[in-house]
């Protein structure tokens, strides 16, 4: 199979799908990677590096989508390259459909097949492709929150551990999943004063085993998240529901019982955010501020880490790559049920539920189009 490799085009994304290792195995199973000229350099990576192992180097980024019978991204397609992608072309990447319906139309018309990182579940319930960039958001987001809560960037001027007579600061986070649990650990470890909240009363029964003493756990509900964001310094939006838009915890109108300059932070941004007033941003503005309120919303926060995150994706996907394009998409998924669930839209149709119910279109079920 001929498998491009695009240099991402969104804002201050330096990530690249695949790392020269992961290149290698590729061209070792009798493929043809191709990747884009200067793909790699954000993350510390030539077009040497990938010669060496066999890829091929192409000038634009018109020229791999023309070539490539699978695309790995990164990051969804933007509208660039929305008239790049071809008819029945494998396009393997994070796509967050449920947060944007002008990216799922444009798909839709594409007739591409499109199989989304964060959708690829296991038996258990885990996502394997989304747990890289999960972890490595959950722990960016108290470094951000952190940073953010310092009266130089506009905050309350506090310290996340505090010092010796000085309390910590208190630090909130919605969801018990892989972004709240390392965030949990992050700011536990930092010395702030930590409530994780989640729906599973299973999952704060895990949480409360593992974590040291000064991380306690709530379940969720509208009641207690009222009660608690009043004395919080840094609150964390870590929620996920796979491939549907993320629910609304935090209301417009709590921001007022907030004290001025507290954080949030929410890396549910990619699936719509789950505070009211959430809007994407970008690492060259980052933050904006509604009623006092700091808002930390930046969509693609692991590009700001591109070395460890890409080697982190690359780790996690490239076994999924292989098997696509050892065997084709259409194979690979039928012997593979985490995968299957990884096909959002292909051919002209939408086929996961989540992307269904969050624009109203018609879910054709998935083995009919297998």
């Amino acid at each position: 199979m001929i498998i491009g490799i695009p240099k991402e085009i969104k804002n201050n994304e330096n990530r690249v799908a695949l790392t020269p290792a992961g290149a290698g195995e590729l061209v070792r199973h009798k493929h043809k990677v191709l990747i884009q000229h200067f793909a790699g350099v954000g993350s510390g990576f030539t077009d040497a590096d990938y010669e060496s192992v066999g890829a091929v180097i192409l000038p634009s980024i018109e020229d791999v989508y023309q070539k490539a019978e699978m695309i790995l991204k990164v990051k969804e397609p933007i509208a660039e390259e929305y008239n790049l992608t071809r008819d029945g072309q494998i396009v393997f990447t994070y796509f967050h459909f449920a947060s944007s319906e002008r990216l799922t139309l444009e798909m839709i018309r594409s007739n591409a097949v499109c199989i989304a990182y964060e959708t690829v579940e296991n038996s258990d319930r885990s996502l394997p492709l989304l747990m890289p960039m999960s972890e490595v958001a959950g722990r960016m987001s108290v470094q951000e929150g952190a940073k953010y809560l310092e009266k130089t960037f506009g905050g309350r001027g506090v310290l996340l551990g505090g010092v010796a007579g000085v309390p910590p600061a208190k630090v909130l986070i919605l969801g018990g999943g892989i972004v709240g649990t390392e965030a949990a650990k992050m700011a536990a470890g930092l010395g702030a004063d930590v409530t994780v909240m989640d729906v599973s009363l299973k999952r704060l029964r895990y949480l409360d085993d593992i974590m040291p003493a000064n991380v306690k756990t709530m379940m969720s509900n509208e009641y207690n998240i009222r009660e608690l964001v009043p004395s919080h310094d840094l609150i964390i939006g870590a929620v996920l529901i796979p491939g549907a838009k993320a629910p609304s915890l935090i209301k417009r109108e709590m921001l007022v019982t907030m004290k001025p300059g507290t954080v949030l932070v929410d890396v549910a941004v990619d699936q719509g955010g789950c505070i009211e007033t959430t809007r994407a941003t970008t690492h060259d503005n980052p933050t904006f501020t509604v009623d006092n309120i700091i808002h930390y919303c930046v969509a693609n926060m692991p590009g700001a880490v591109p070395r460890t995150s890409t080697i982190a994706l690359t780790n996690a996907t490239l076994p999924f790559a292989l098997d696509i394009a050892n065997n084709g998409w259409k194979n690979a998924c039928k012997r593979s049920e985490p995968l299957k669930k990884g096909i959002n839209i292909a051919l002209g149709k939408v086929v996961y539920p989540g992307v269904a119910e969050a624009f109203g279109h018609t879910l054709c079920p998935v083995d009919d189009i297998l």
